[in-house]
């Protein structure tokens, strides 16, 4: 389920008219909007607000009744953020100064605070005194709204009561003096149609600029004032349950994924299928398919051994590390070169096939073959490890594997994929910020070889098991 488009089709519907029935008997927000034109114009000349600049923009869109974008409900009008509210931007720290180094009384709230239609209270940055005194005047209150308006442009959201009267980022505007419901017009403000108008007007300079003229223009359908605490009411309760929707997905999906880990991990310690007696043991095969075999006897390896099971190295059961160097140049523009990036992380779903003229590609690459192992010894524990669908090129730090006769591949790639295996290659991996397993690291990997014919079995076992865990 895609939830946040499901929270979108809310909030359009919301501004539509169709999330909650009209009633007849509720005031027109036009009545609304002129009592609102009534009060500021008594403000206005009692001198307690100023009056608002004229707008640059030809004609007067502050009301357009049921001309505006799209039809509207009975009872409903179009208007403008100016008309319903106050628009006031923030202030920069002044030129010269900065953040204070310890806690104070004074949070300056950025645009990397404002989250989810509130702030994030986890990092948030200080100011002191000499500071708040030069930009005091730049505050967010109670009923106020924030609105990002360069940088990152239409996020809009409440301040936690621990941030009343806060400074305001010169990124963001307040919306103050809200004349109709706050939490509806927070709503209104990001839908669709309004980000729209937000993304196709700002200025393109230094990083996008919406200017504060550019967003009191913007068009919002105003319900009445009791439609309005209606829709409020059903969108809260909608959201509270695609929050506990997206709880629910996200145990779901870890459940899942530690299913998927316990299944690779009793595959490798003979736990997912019986083992048959009858089956050629393990030993016996790669001793008749390669007489010069010589079984290890001091591997480490937790748990017993299952009958017919024998330990073994990456270097005994597939070729590892005898990969050459192809330059770029030689390359065909129509083959495929794949790159870590393609590749998904624990999935190691191939995300994109790009050729050679897809994309800028220099230096070397390994070549590969349909059906080897493709095992990326970069940042072992992001698990990119796949059977190659198709012949290509890759990054060298994707390491080519060949199974040999004693294991088949989608076997060893359960084993290289299993918990074990990755324990094992973050153990012993090199550097710090971009760890890589060495070539004789990797071939001395112990790996817990079955009889070929119950290897068959699990790969058919966890196949099935790993499709009803998909389609979960």
């Amino acid at each position: 389920m895609d939830t946040k488009k499901l929270r979108q089709k809310i909030l359009d519907l919301a501004i539509h008219g169709k999330l909650v029935p009209q009633d007849p008997n509720d005031e027109p927000a036009s009545v609304l909007l002129e009592r609102i034109r009534a009060e500021k114009e008594q403000l206005i000349k009692e001198g307690k607000i100023k009056a608002p600049k004229k707008s640059k923009s030809a004609g007067d869109t502050s009301h357009y009744g049921k001309e505006g974008p799209s039809a509207l409900p009975e009872g409903w009008c179009w208007t403008t953020l100016k008309e319903v509210c106050s628009i006031r931007g923030g202030k920069r720290i002044p030129k010269g100064k900065s953040f204070a180094k310890e806690k104070t009384a004074h949070v300056y709230i950025r645009v990397t605070d404002m989250k989810n239609m509130t702030v994030d209270m986890n990092d948030l940055k200080y100011i002191d005194d000499d500071v708040y005194g030069e930009i005091s005047r730049y505050i967010i209150e109670k009923d106020d709204l924030y609105l990002t308006i360069a940088g990152t442009i239409g996020k809009v959201g409440e301040i936690p009561e621990e941030l009343h009267g806060m400074n305001l980022t010169e990124n963001a505007a307040r919306l103050t003096d809200i004349a109709c419901d706050k939490l509806y017009l927070m709503y209104a403000l990001q839908t669709d149609v309004v980000q729209s108008h937000f993304s196709m007007r700002f200025h393109q300079v230094a990083q996008p600029k919406l200017s504060i003229e550019t967003a009191s223009s913007t068009l919002i359908a105003l319900p009445p004032l009791f439609e309005q605490k209606r829709i409020v009411s059903a969108i809260q309760t909608l959201l509270t349950c695609i929050d506990s929707i997206e709880v629910e997905q996200h145990e779901l999906d870890t459940n899942v994924e530690n299913a998927k880990e316990r299944i690779l991990d009793l595959a490798i310690h003979g736990k997912l299928v019986p083992q048959d007696p009858s089956d050629e043991p393990a030993i016996e095969f790669l001793k008749r398919i390669n007489p010069a075999f010589q079984p290890s006897h001091n591997l480490h390896y937790e748990g017993d051994l299952p009958n017919g099971w024998c330990l073994t190295q990456l270097k005994d059961v597939a070729v590892y590390g005898d990969t050459s160097n192809i330059d770029v140049s030689s390359i065909n523009s129509d083959r495929w070169i794949l790159e870590l990036e393609d590749i998904e992380k624990d999935t190691a779903r191939i995300i994109d096939i790009k050729t050679k003229a897809d994309r800028e590609v220099s230096g070397v690459r390994h070549s590969f073959k349909k059906g080897q192992i493709l095992y990326s010894k970069l940042r072992t524990y992001l698990n990119k490890v796949l059977i190659a669908p198709d012949d290509g090129f890759c990054t060298t730090e994707i390491v080519p594997v060949t199974a040999c006769r004693a294991i088949l591949p989608d076997y060893l790639l359960m084993v290289m994929r299993s918990p074990y295996f990755l324990e094992y290659s973050a153990s012993c991996g090199h550097g710090v910020k971009m760890p890589r397993l060495g070539t004789i690291d990797a071939q001395k990997a112990v790996v817990p070889l079955p009889p070929l014919a119950e290897q068959a079995r699990i790969v058919e076992k966890i196949s099935e098991l790993m499709t009803v865990l998909s389609s979960l």
